[in-house]
């Protein structure tokens, strides 16, 4: 069997506050095989976006990953100098960040920013560099590449911005693709643009893709496998066809539930009640225990575990210890 491209195991990022040592990223394991698209999802707040920090090395004080081991091609990331993960970064594992805002320099052009990392990871000359820039300015979408290669981010709208910094992590073709809510800033159409050609990109290089988001619609249209998190940590992990067809965990069926159907009239869309938890307040049991209407001792008791669900799922449920309580999810499913 072929060695999967990247493999995340116990990992463990905290933050260091004057609250105390908080848990953001709790053990979290998963694997991305290559060619494979991969979705992360969860409400805000669950740690999908600290883990691909974390995968990055770009956790900054007062985080710190405290744990676990990310291997990239069998080598571990996490014992890689900055030297050393700045060759990989962009070059072999690129990441659309969610803040186009923040991402990009307001005092360089967009051409520069964009020729930089294609000069430094691909070694070509600014001739050369510049014309792959405008080619992937028009892959994604924008309109006259040419002049907004000497324009300045704060000269594009907020949706402009964002395509440019996808451009930016596909302009060197890396084996692993991070896309962190890569369309949440973008128009319907757009976003339709940019998922198609992430699909291209995914099946003409056989470019892995870490797809992190909220929105199963995304999720159901590129990706090959699914993992749920909540509360920093994973509570199923399954393909895509089996999770949407058969969840095995209350808070799966929660999100699957939460989506808007267009065939049914509601007068009120249906919504998982509370919270996601303060990363660190739940001590004890199951993190999702306190919004679970199938919650019964055991769960506030003890943590469970990821198991074996049934049809190659995990989920973190203690459901699933018992036949006939795990006979209730099939019940809601239905």
């Amino acid at each position: 069997m072929e060695q999967p491209v990247l493999n995340v195991s116990g990992l463990e990022t905290h933050f260091f506050t004057d609250d105390g040592e908080i848990p953001a990223v709790d053990s979290v394991d998963f694997h991305v095989n290559k060619g494979e698209v991969l979705g992360i999802v969860g409400e805000s707040g669950s740690g999908k976006s600290v883990t691909s920090l974390s995968i990055m090395q770009l956790i900054s004080a007062p985080g710190k990953v405290v744990g676990g081991e990310i291997s990239y091609k069998g080598e571990n990331l996490l014992l890689k100098s900055e030297k050393q993960m700045r060759k990989i970064r962009g070059n072999e594992i690129g990441m659309i960040f969610q803040e186009p805002m923040t991402s990009l320099n307001p005092v360089f052009k967009i051409g520069n920013q964009l020729v930089e990392g294609i000069r430094i990871h691909k070694k070509w000359n600014k001739k050369d560099s510049w014309a792959h820039a405008i080619k992937f300015l028009k892959l994604v979408g924008l309109p006259r590449a040419e002049e907004l290669m000497n324009e300045y981010p704060h000269q594009l709208s907020g949706g402009m911005r964002q395509r440019v910094m996808i451009a930016m992590a596909m302009a060197c073709e890396p084996d692993v693709l991070i896309a962190d809510e890569p369309t949440t800033a973008l128009d319907v159409t757009i976003q339709a643009q940019i998922l198609e050609l992430m699909k291209r990109l995914n099946n003409e290089t056989n470019t892995s893709i870490i797809m992190i988001t909220h929105d199963l619609g995304v999720v159901a249209e590129m990706c090959d496998r699914i993992v749920v998190m909540y509360s920093g940590k994973i509570v199923e992990q399954g393909t895509t066809k089996e999770i949407f067809e058969s969840p095995k965990h209350p808070y799966t069926i929660g999100l699957i539930e939460s989506v808007p159907d267009v065939r049914s009239r509601k007068e009120r869309l249906y919504s998982i009640p509370g919270n996601v938890p303060k990363p660190g307040s739940i001590k004890t049991g199951c993190h999702f225990a306190p919004r679970c209407k199938f919650a019964f001792d055991k769960c506030f008791e003890e943590t469970p575990e990821l198991m074996d669900a049934g049809q190659g799922q995990l989920a973190r449920c203690w459901l699933h210890e018992d036949k006939e309580k795990a006979a209730l999810l099939e019940k809601v499913e239905s």
